[in-house]
């Protein structure tokens, strides 16, 4: 290292030599997204040119393998310029265009703009709606931007991958996790319960809302047999990344059976996180059977002692979340009226179920097993 002159202070120098050091770092950050941001308006402005120029002159496909050809010899090459990339930028404005219509499908959606960059669209009137939409394209990653075409086709449900993209910074992998564990049909038909509206501060409540699910998918702990909660937890310790990936941005692993004392009796928490954007401490407790009003109320019990021995002076209070494989809509709604404590109840699901457009097409397990015995015979 160089050697500082003697009126500089080293702990000085090397503090003021980290906050430049971040301050490049984070400048380095937004000049990448602001190049993400440019290209995805580009790629739409090339699919419009593609759509426009197409019904101007009645040209078929065939323009996109010449526009693929010339572009690199006139502007250098480029992964952009394949036809399968041009094909996605036709896709992309052809489909999403069509929420600016009159009756436009996201009128009645749910889900708010998640970042602060889109915090000033109004989407509350039909005629913002593609605006909108332009914008989360232009800030989620083109390759996610082509996942999502491919793999989703209903309106809603690509609005809503495109918010939680952003919002939560998922990798290509945990989308393409995300789309196949079928979040947005959870997310739409089994809303989260919880009585943060109760016991948390106002200010708080949207962001904790925002941070726990109604159903968690734990399919890649690859358990598809009943398990003792034991064994259930220690899977997903070892699962420990992307447990935590399926939870959500911002949690972050303390440790599991953490204990709590009280007297002379301890106590342990299956597993307990730290969520950096809430700035509270998130007990998540496991259960392999159906879900029991006394199960709210342990877990209520071990939110007073977290937040009376764990909890820092300037921490959110602590949230509870319970995972079950079901629950009773009703039941849980009853109890969550008495639990002083915010805590959410949520199901978990460790496989998936045969898609439903399968059904009837496979052979049953009787009829496997008749298969193979009927293979194992020996011919007379």
């Amino acid at each position: 290292m160089t050697q500082l002159n003697k009126d500089i202070s080293p702990d000085a120098y090397n503090e003021f030599l980290s906050d430049v050091a971040t301050a490049v770092q984070q400048h380095r950050v937004q000049a990448i997204q602001s190049v993400q941001t440019i290209s995805n308006q580009l790629y739409w402005n090339i699919g419009e040119l593609i759509i426009k120029k197409q019904e101007e002159f009645g040209w078929g496909k065939s323009v996109i393998l010449l526009l693929s050809r010339d572009l690199p010899q006139l502007i250098g090459e480029g992964v952009s310029w394949s036809p399968r990339n041009l094909q996605f930028m036709k896709q992309l404005v052809a489909e999403y265009s069509n929420v600016n219509q009159a009756g436009s499908q996201l009128e009645n959606t749910n889900v708010k703009p998640p970042v602060s960059q889109l915090e000033n669209a109004n989407v509350n009137q039909a005629d913002s709606h593609l605006e909108y939409v332009k914008k989360l394209i232009a800030a989620t990653p083109w390759q996610h931007n082509v996942l999502i075409l491919q793999k989703v086709k209903e309106p809603k449900a690509r609005i809503f991958y495109l918010e939680q993209t952003i919002k939560n910074r998922y990798s290509r992998a945990v989308l393409l996790h995300q789309i196949k564990a079928n979040s947005y049909e959870h997310y739409t038909t089994k809303p989260s319960q919880h009585n943060f509206a109760k016991a948390l501060p106002e200010h708080f409540q949207e962001q904790a809302r925002e941070s726990i699910k109604s159903v968690y998918s734990l399919d890649f702990l690859d358990i598809n047999k009943p398990v003792t909660e034991k064994a259930l937890e220690n899977t997903m310790v070892e699962n420990v990344k992307r447990l935590m990936l399926e939870l959500g941005y911002g949690f972050c692993f303390i440790g599991n059976q953490y204990r709590l004392s009280l007297g002379d009796k301890d106590y342990y928490i299956d597993l307990l996180f730290y969520h950096r954007i809430l700035k509270c401490l998130v007990a998540v407790e496991l259960k392999v059977v159906e879900f029991e009003p006394e199960f709210v109320g342990k877990l209520d019990f071990y939110l007073q002692l977290m937040d009376e021995q764990l909890k820092q002076f300037d921490d959110q209070p602590s949230i509870g979340i319970l995972l079950v494989p079901e629950k009773n809509h009703l039941e849980v709604e009853y109890t969550l009226r008495n639990a002083n404590k915010p805590i959410g109840v949520a199901e978990y699901i460790l496989s998936k179920q045969l898609p439903e457009e399968m059904i009837g097409k496979l052979p049953t397990v009787a009829e496997f097993q008749r298969i193979l015995i009927s293979e194992t015979k020996p011919n007379k």
